[in-house]
This record gives structure tokens, sequence and C-alpha cells, in this order.
């Protein structure tokens, strides 16, 4: 199928790491590298890892010099109970894929039907050959379950063979102390407090040292052959050991169900676990190879882009949105990591790359997802208001930088809570839901709370100067090689934005008259408070200089040095492995897209002649060590009408894992780069904005692109989107006629 599967066809034990991410499955839930059924720990560099999106541990944070409002404790994410090894012995001699002959070796993940499944053609040392098929579901239906299809089929001979299939609650994380995008935590932090095996079901339950979380494993099989069972369990593991007899060209169809139920979405965990395996046994695995299929289906439907013209770009495209399925946390307990559910990178963390990066390819094409994204924010609000009060603001709510519960866990507070930004990107991700969606039910029960909230702490953290302007001081912008500076660009102008719309949502709150009456008592909140925001929108100060016509960072990035990058090395990339980070805040150089980005996300602020000028002079002077970066340049290099760099920034940025271009794949996926993607081509090439409430198209085909195809709904609309070499065509598949702009020119679809 082109370009509906990723295919190895040949074992690299070299990127062994790189490939379990790359071939990982996970659900929104459950989330399970492709470490291969063979354990190969202490012979190959791997993390063998399966992990439940939101299941944590946490450890007191060890400073050396601890001051007030710091964060008190780490998150991780955590390695769970290992189910993946199937091992195979066949008179006596064990099948691995690194010894013995491969006489064919092929990888696939299928992103139409939601497997991975590996062929293996192996010759042993003694000269009988085996065909492997080995396949395996995350399902999407049931969202506990983990399947591997195990087929065996001997090619050269009859005899015996034994199958070892373990539980192993003995799990551990890795840890990496030199590399802050991986993680510092402890490695061993479950324990195990129950192992027992019931009906041939193996079980076993861990349990966290601090965070009071347990998460159940349980395991059953099918054989489709007469065999002997013999189960050997320690206080730890389980094996269960398969003997048979084999006969020439006769396929052994061996299956492992493996169900994950935690503590967080279960109150009574145990039973609920033995409950979904029956339901699993009785419905066994064809029901949920069928039902992945059925699935994927429908969101192919809504969520496809199709790309004509480029094969590499439209592979890692659709690879991308099929890792943002895998990722998004469909419930309200999570979110989506930096690294989805793919490795431990960053641990497992929740930061505003969901807000400003992924959720606009779920509001676009399923409002559900993008509901729960939100309401996981309206739901850690109380959290965010005592982060608050710990940080001075006597009302309202600072949310976290970094975090999986909703407490900040980020230690270092110049790159982590000075980012008060996060705050206008959640507060940003709920406006633009509602403007896509209309949903005015979720903006008086939620997003105005949240919106009001924020704005205030926005509020707080400025000031009206003597000119009469209101500056906000001492913050980071998302540019973490410049940090604590008055006045970033983008924070400024994204507060502005809030503050402009809690009058929007004053306005919708006041419809519903009981709801309005409610907030006003819960938070007391009045209209003197909105006629204020309203005050520092009108008089928000917005850096610019006059003799370069350019929108400085803040206020004293002008008067740094440019950074030597004729004289880095290359091995010296990203700058934040190699230099202290005083070091890099003494100079101009972006890690990422800043200004650029508030030019993205608010356009209107400025004339397109300044954007050019900006994008001309931070270009020259952003490293893009940041995966969410170059999608930014790519968009904003369409509107400027610069073709080729709009391509050659684009396709950085949709293959950023496919062709690992960050070396740090094998850590984890990069979610935002991928959400980045999605929107490097409908903000990009096509152009599509939302202006006074409005869909405006202002399109730019690559040279090497024949068509793009996509859908969206916007309003209870659903369009489709089509632009070729000669137009941008747009059809109403379902709603009424609506309103759209093309190059600024008003055209009404039927």
């Amino acid at each position: 199928m082109l370009n509906w599967s990723i295919v190895k066809e040949n074992f690299d034990k070299e990127n062994f790491m790189l490939n379990e991410t790359l071939f990982h499955l996970a659900n929104g839930y459950l989330g399970v590298r492709d470490s291969f059924e063979e354990d190969f720990r202490g012979k190959l560099k791997t993390v063998r890892g399966i992990y439940i999106n939101g299941f944590y541990e946490t450890e007191d944070i060890q400073y050396g010099e601890k001051l007030y409002g710091y964060a008190e404790y780490s998150q991780s994410i955590l390695n769970i109970t290992d189910v993946q090894t199937i091992l195979l012995n066949i008179d006596g001699e064990e099948f691995s894929i690194l010894q013995g002959k491969i006489k064919k070796f092929k990888n696939e993940l299928n992103l139409k039907e939601g497997y991975v499944k590996r062929e293996i053609l192996w010759k042993s040392n003694s000269g009988k050959e085996l065909k492997i098929d080995i396949k395996r579901i995350v399902s999407f239906t049931r969202e506990e379950l983990f399947i591997i299809q195990y087929n065996i089929t001997p090619l050269n001979f009859s005899g015996e063979i034994e199958i070892t299939s373990l539980i192993d609650g003995n799990v551990s994380n890795i840890t990496a102390s030199d590399d802050p995008r991986i993680g510092t935590a402890n490695a061993k932090h479950l324990d195990v407090v129950k192992c027992e095996v019931k009906e041939n079901i193996g079980i076993i339950e861990n349990k966290t040292k601090h965070s009071n979380m347990s998460v159940i494993t349980s395991c059953i099989h099918e054989v489709n052959k007469k065999n002997q069972l013999n189960i050997e369990k320690e206080h730890d593991k389980i094996n269960f050991k398969f003997s048979l007899e084999v006969k020439e060209n006769e396929k052994v169809e061996f299956v492992k169900y493996s169900v994950f139920t935690d503590s967080l979405r279960y109150e009574n965990n145990y039973t609920e676990n033995l409950k979904i395996l029956n339901e699993v046994i009785k419905n066994g695995k064809e029901f949920y190879i069928e039902a992945q299929k059925v699935y994927l289906n429908e969101f192919w439907k809504t969520s496809d882009i199709i790309i004509d013209g480029d094969e590499k770009l439209q592979e890692g495209l659709r690879y991308n949105l099929y890792q943002l399925l895998q990722s998004v946390g469909k419930d309200m307990y999570t979110n989506i990591a930096a690294k989805g559910i793919s490795g431990e990178g960053y641990e497992g963390h929740y930061f505003w790359d969901t807000d400003i990066y992924i959720l606009p390819f779920f509001m676009f094409t399923n409002s559900f997802l993008a509901k729960n994204l939100l309401m996981y924010r309206y739901n850690t609000l109380e959290k965010a208001r005592n982060r608050a009060k710990m940080m001075g603001h006597k009302k309202g709510a600072l949310y976290p930088w970094r975090t999986i519960n909703g407490d900040e866990c980020s230690a270092f507070f110049p790159a982590g809570t000075a980012q008060y930004h996060i705050n206008t990107d959640i507060a940003y991700s709920f406006i633009q839901y509602y403007l896509i969606t209309e949903d005015k039910e979720f903006m008086q029960n939620y997003g105005a709370e949240v919106l009001f909230e924020t704005a205030r702490v926005m509020f707080d953290i400025g000031h009206f100067n003597r000119e009469g302007k209101f500056v906000i001081n001492d913050v980071t912008g998302p540019d973490e090689y410049t940090c604590i500076v008055n006045n970033n660009y983008y924070t400024n102008i994204m507060a502005k934005y809030l503050f402009e719309n809690t009058k929007l949502a004053w306005e919708i709150l006041k419809e519903n008259k009981e709801q309005f009456k409610k907030l006003k008592n819960k938070i007391e909140i009045n209209e003197e408070e909105i006629k204020e925001f309203e005050r520092a929108k009108e008089n928000m100060y917005l850096p610019f200089d006059e003799k370069l016509h350019i929108h400085p960072q803040d206020d004293s990035f002008l008067n740094k040095k440019v950074w030597d990058f004729k004289n880095t090395p290359k091995e010296n990339y990203p700058l934040l492995l190699h230099y202290h980070p005083l070091t890099l805040y003494r100079y101009q150089v972006c890690k990422q897209a800043d200004t650029i980005l508030a030019h993205f996300l608010r356009e209107e602020e400025t004339t397109l002649d300044i954007i050019k000028n900006d994008f001309e002079y931070y270009e020259k002077i952003t490293t893009h060590d940041s995966s969410l970066s170059t999608c930014i340049f790519s968009i904003m290099a369409s509107r400027l009408r610069l073709k080729e760099k709009a391509y050659d920034y684009f396709i950085n940025n949709a293959r950023l894992d496919l062709d690992d271009l960050h070396h740090n794949t094998k850590n984890g996926i990069h979610t935002a780069a991928m959400g980045g993607s999605w929107m490097g081509v409908v903000f990009g090439f096509v152009g599509m904005r939302i202006k006074n409430n409005n869909l405006h198209f202002n399109p730019l085909l690559p040279d090497n692109i024949n068509k793009i195809k996509f859908k969206i709904n916007f309003k209870h609309r659903e369009l489709e989107i089509i632009l070729n070499k000669e137009k941008l065509d747009i059809k109403l598949i379902s709603g009424d006629k609506i309103d759209v702009y093309i190059d600024n020119n008003k055209t009404t679809i039927e």
C-alpha cells in the first residue's frame, strides 16, 4: 500500500532504539515500544518500554539552593510490567535475530489497519528453517488491550518446540543526567505487590512508592495446537512454558492477550481488569483486528491529507497524523506528552506543545478529542490557581510549564515557570475552539472561567508604565536561549489577544443567566475587571525598533552581540548540550521561532512588510534546535511567498522523526512537530486563517507538489479543500452554505 506503511527490510541493530520508537504502537492510553519478543537487554542498546498515559511517579526535587516557590517534586511517566517477551526454542536451539541466518526480514507499521508486523525467514545454526510472522495490535477500541499474534511455521523439519511467554514486574526507567530532554529521575519506581496465577491467567500488580498509583497487568494465551503447559511463578514474574510437537509446513498460531488497568481511571482496578480480559477472550483477536480497521477508516476519512507529486512528503505526513492519533489522551485525565507514549523523553510531561501545535489538527478534524484535551486543562484549573498563589498572585491561575497531574514540575524556573506565556497559549486554544465550533455551552461552562483566571495573572504580572503603556517584565518567551526578559514580543501580543477575548467570553457568558451568576459568585469576577483587561489590551506595549524596522524579541535583545555561528562547530548543536545557559542568554541566538510564531498566530497586529523584515532578521540567528521551529518558519515563508524556503523548512519538519533529523527520536517521537506538519500544509501551503470569524485562504503550492486535498470541519460544516496548480477549490460536503475568502475575494460555498 503506497504511503500507507512504514517498512524496514533489514535488521538494523545499530539503530534498534530508533526503530523501537518509530514502530511503537499506542492508542492514547497505552503505548508499547517495538522492542521485539526476543529480549535483547544486555546485547543491544534498547529501551524495552510499555507506558500508560498519565501514570507516573513523583519524587522530591533535590536542590542545592532551594528558594521559595520552586517546584516541590518531579513527575515521571513509568515503564510498567513487561509483557513483550516470547521466547522460541527449537529442539534446544533458541530463536534470535542475533544468531543463525536471517534469510528474510521485514518490519511494517501499517497506518490503515493499525498494526506492526514482523516477518522473518530464519535458519538455525543446525540448519532448521522457520517462517515466523508476528503481528502486534494496541487496540483503539479497547484501550487497555495489547495483542501479540505469534505464528510459527517449520519449513524443513518436524519436532518439538517450546514457547516461553513472560510477564515481568521487575521493570525500571532509563536515566540520562547529561541530557535534560530525557530526564534524570531514578530508574526504579515500581514495587510488585501481587503476583498470581488464576485459571491460567497471569496477574501482576505494580504500585508506585510515592504517588500512590497502581497498575494491574493480566495475560492469557491461546494456542491452536495441543500442548503441555508449565507455569513457573516467582515473586515478581511469571513464566508460561508451552511444549508442543510441530510438523513440517504446519503453522502454529500463538496469541498473547495483555490487559492493563490503572488506579487513576479504575476505582476497583483488579476486578475491572479481569472483567475486561474476560470480554477480550470472549470476543477473540479477529474482533479487535477488524475493529481496528473500522476505527482507522473513520479516522482517515476526516483526517487524511493527500499529497500528489511528493511520495516522501506524503509518507512523512501520514506517519505524523497517525502518531497524533496514537498519542492523544482520549479521556479527561490526560493530554498529549511531548513524546506521546513512545518513550521516556521529557519524562512523559505535557507542555504548551498541545495547545499551540497539536490542538489545531483536532479542532478542525475531531472536535470531540479537542474538547477532551481542553477539559484536561479545565480539570487542572484548581491546581493552576494554587500555583498562582504560590507565585505571589492573589487571584487567577498560572498553568504549569511542564506537568502530568497539573502541578508544576519544572526544576529550572528561568526556562520553566518564567514562561508565563503558557497561560496565553492555553487561553488561545479555548478561544480558537469556540471560533471553530461555535460551542457556546462549552465557553459558558468552562472556557470563560479559564480565560478570566489566566487573564488575571497576566494582568497581575504587568503594569502601566509612566507613558501609560502596559508592560510585562521578567518573563521568558518561547525562545529558551533568551530567558527572564522584559516585554517579550510573543508574550505581550498573546496577552493582548487574551485580554481582548475576555470581553467576548463575558458577553457569551451573560447569555446564560444561571451560569453567569454562578461563575461571578465562584471567582468574584465583575465588569470593572473586564474593562481593566480591555484597557491593558488597548495600551499593550509591543517592542519595535524604528531603525531596523523590526520587532525586537524583547527590550534588551538587540543590545546583545550576535552569536558566532560561523565558528560554532556542527557537533556543538544543539547548543543547549554544549554551552551554559548564561552563555546563551548573553547573545542574539534563538533556539526556535518566537517573534515569528507571534506573527503566525497574530498576523493582523502588524504589516506584511514588517513581518518580512522580522523573518529575514530572525532566520539568520535561529538554530532550530527545537523541533517546534521549522514548521513555523515554513508557514511564514509561505505567507511571504518564499516558495522554496517554505518547502525546505517543511520537508525538514514533516520527516523529522522518520529521518531522525534531531538524532534523538530513539527517546520518543516529537508530537508537536507532527502537529506542526498538519499546520504547515493547511496554514502554510493552503494559507488558511480565521479572520473576523471567517475562513481566509492565501495558497502557495510548492513546485514539486501537484495537488493537496484534505477535509476540515468549521462552524458545523464539513468542507473539502483541493489545491492544485490552477486553483483552490472548496466543496461543501455537509452543512449550510458559507462565505469564505480566497486571496481576499469573497466566495460563497454552497
